[in-house]
C-alpha cells in the first residue's frame, strides 16, 4: 500500500476511533447516584411493595401506619405520609451492558485496523507462481 494511502486511512480510522472512544467514555464517567427517584415522584407505601418492604420492630410499617401507631411528635402517620425513593443503579446497570459492549467491540476493531495500517501490515504483496 502507497505511504500516502496508508497515512489517509491511518488517519481516516483514528478518527473514526473517537466515536466509540467518546461514547465509551460518556457512559463509564457518568454520574451513579443521578438513578434515584425524584422528590416530587416518591412511591406511595400501597406501590412499593414489590420492591421493598419496610418493618419497625419486625412488624410492617403499612400495618403500623394503618393502626395509628407511628406518631412524629403529636401528629400521627397515615400511610399516605410514607413515600419510598428507589435507587435504580442496578436496572440502568443492566441495560447500559449491550451498549458498552458494542462500542468496546467498535473500539477493538478500528484499534486493530489502525495497527495493521500504521505497521504496514495490510500491504499488497502479490501472487508467488
Amino acid at each position: 500500500m502507497p505511504p500516502r494511502l496508508r497515512i489517509f486511512y491511518s488517519a481516516m480510522i483514528f478518527v473514526l476511533l473517537f466515536i466509540p472512544g467518546i461514547a465509551l467514555f460518556n457512559e463509564l464517567s457518568r454520574r451513579s447516584d443521578i438513578w434515584w427517584t425524584p422528590m416530587m415522584l416518591l412511591v406511595p407505601l400501597a406501590e412499593s411493595g414489590d420492591r421493598v418492604q419496610v418493618y419497625l420492630h419486625r412488624k410492617p410499617l403499612g400495618s403500623l401506619a394503618q393502626a395509628g401507631q407511628l406518631q412524629v411528635g403529636d401528629d400521627v402517620v397515615s400511610t399516605g405520609d410514607i413515600g419510598f425513593r428507589f435507587n435504580n443503579w442496578d436496572r440502568i446497570r443492566a441495560q447500559r451492558i449491550p451498549i458498552l459492549l458494542a462500542n468496546a467491540a467498535a473500539f477493538g476493531v478500528g484499534a486493530t485496523i489502525l495497527l495493521l495500517l500504521v505497521t504496514n501490515r495490510l500491504a499488497y504483496r502479490g501472487e508467488r507462481v
